[in-house]
């Protein structure tokens, strides 16, 4: 029987056997899927949560609260009592929580999110509302609605109305946009919204931030990359997200889903252009299950908590790697069908690489993708390394 490997991240820690040399080969192959489906963040929005169980907690570096910054968590308020559930366990570790998402209509008009209830948990939590805002409609990020709010004036005019008429009816304090799988060739365009709608929405007295996609170059274009300008963001906004997960996706193949290397690339050059005391980085609640062989265009991966994915593999009896170049665990396993599969997730060791992320570039903060992902041990290291700071009065 396999005994499983728990291996402490030291900063000794030996090379194991596990699949760092890949890395570069595997991060090119995602790319190039990511041209045909520019949006494998899609795959794992709305799903259901899992029931946590607590570890001990080991980090390596304890900073115990010198490390000033925002934390934002983004929220699916799907079901009302799950979400006000998540706020009430994880909202005193949090600055934000981000609201996914109130959608926008080629009109100008919103569809709403049920967000009462967790709102009012939210306040309650000494954490502020996030209106999150997205061109998100049956299933898949709309370049042509977002081009019908950036050119058609009655629609954009009635676009910001309804933001800031929702804003102060509900009580949201904080407006983040996150437009997606925008044309490149509208990317004047969608600064130019931005120069409309920013200057609005700080001038009622709310913090304003944008969502962008992990950039590593001015000229990277595409779907997903080409409409967002990370310098004029930077103007513009109070603070940006950068989206730096999804790597490793449900689609592709299998990898760390945020694996530092890449994400030091898109952090180089983010720290070019934007001060990095606006710049919030993204980092992933959790992990993935592929069955193997992938093949391209096969069965998606299952998407896995991390809490989940310790626990499969006490079930399985598997073999814990951590693969030391991309700063993540991951192990495999035989299903009850004689069916092979690797789950790449995110453990202590994993967070605390993104921790030092933060401290070593000096950025505002952390920004979570998703909330309902069971990973106590983050939360924990994260009270234990940083003191995040509270906007509400």
């Amino acid at each position: 029987m396999k005994k499983i490997h728990l291996i402490i991240f030291t900063l000794s820690l030996a090379l194991t056997g596990c699949a760092g040399n890949n890395q570069n080969q595997d991060a090119a192959e995602s790319e190039n899927l990511n041209q045909t489906n520019p949006h494998p963040r899609v795959q794992q929005i709305k799903t259901e949560t899992n029931k946590p169980k607590v570890q001990e907690v080991k980090p390596l570096e304890t900073a115990h609260g010198n490390h000033t910054i925002d934390s934002i968590g983004f929220l699916e308020p799907i079901d009302p009592n799950a979400a006000v559930s998540e706020v009430n366990k994880v909202g005193k570790n949090l600055s934000y929580v981000a609201f996914f998402s109130y959608m926008v209509k080629s009109d100008g008009n919103l569809i709403p999110v049920n967000d009462e209830e967790a709102l009012t948990a939210t306040r309650k939590s000494d954490a502020t509302p996030m209106m999150v805002i997205t061109n998100f409609t049956e299933g898949n990020f709309s370049p042509d609605i977002a081009h019908k709010i950036f050119t058609d004036k009655p629609a954009s005019k009635r676009f910001i109305q309804n933001v800031l008429q929702t804003m102060k009816a509900k009580g949201y304090e904080a407006l983040n946009i996150d437009f997606e799988h925008i044309r490149a060739e509208d990317r004047e365009l969608y600064n130019g919204f931005l120069e409309t709608l920013l200057p609005q929405v700080k001038k009622a007295g709310y913090t304003v931030s944008t969502a962008l996609a992990p950039k590593t170059s001015a000229e990277q274009s595409g779907p997903w990359h080409g409409a967002h300008d990370y310098k004029r963001h930077g103007e513009l906004a109070d603070f940006v997200i950068l989206m730096t997960y999804e790597w490793g996706w449900s689609g592709g193949p299998p990898m760390a889903v945020s694996p530092i290397p890449q994400v030091r690339n898109v952090l180089d050059y983010a720290v070019s252009v934007i001060p990095r005391e606006k710049i919030v980085m993204g980092a992933p609640l959790y992990g993935y299950d592929w069955t193997l062989p992938y093949k391209k265009g096969g069965k998606f991966a299952k998407r896995i908590a991390p809490q989940e994915a310790a626990e499969l593999a006490i079930k399985e009896d598997a073999t814990i790697k951590f693969d030391n170049e991309a700063q993540a665990p991951h192990f495999k396993y035989t299903d009850d069908k004689n069916k092979e599969h690797v789950v790449w997730y995110e453990n202590e060791q994993s967070a605390q690489a993104k921790f030092n992320l933060v401290k070593d570039y000096r950025l505002r903060g952390l920004a979570y993708w998703v909330l309902g992902e069971p990973f106590p041990q983050n939360w924990t290291m994260l009270e234990d390394q940083f003191k995040i700071i509270k906007h509400n009065k």
